[in-house]
């Protein structure tokens, strides 16, 4: 693989349905890192820069966002409306991956700009599916878009 490593911001709060991602993200065998954070707030801090989260060689911004929607502390929908809003975060691809399949969650996902949404449980065909839609394969052999 050319270019830098690829690196996946997983903010998902429940430990089962990460660990199902994080083995997912594995056997699709293009990501080199996957952090995981449990809140909303975290994520935001990340992706900022913020806090914990200064040193951009140890926390890299990522080239793809698997986000939650019902999150401790800050919202998913919130964190959306927050990357989306950012110019400077804007073109990060963000998934939604949650288990509501509540019509008002899928349009208000779409209004803030999600790339995509996908409720939970995910196949691995159906997750590859996505990763392809979304030119992860294109990210995984180039550099970040942005």
């Amino acid at each position: 693989m050319s270019g830098e490593p690829l690196t996946v911001l997983l903010v998902e709060d429940n430990p089962d349905h990460a660990e199902l991602v994080m083995r997912n993200m594995a056997d699709f065998n293009v990501v080199n890192t996957i952090i995981h954070l449990e809140d909303g707030e975290a994520a935001l801090d990340y992706l900022h820069g913020r806090g914990i989260y200064a040193d951009r060689k140890q926390y890299p911004m990522p080239h793809l966002m698997l986000l939650d929607l019902r999150l401790p502390k800050v919202d998913g929908l919130d964190v959306l409306k927050e990357v989306k809003s950012d110019a400077a975060l804007r073109p990060l691809p963000v998934v939604i991956l949650t288990t509501s399949a509540a019509e008002r969650d899928i349009a208000m996902a779409y209004e803030y700009h999600a790339n995509s949404y996908v409720t939970k449980p995910v196949t691995f065909d159906d997750f590859s599916r996505l990763l392809r839609d979304l030119g992860f394969y294109w990210l995984a052999w180039n550099k970040r878009p942005w």
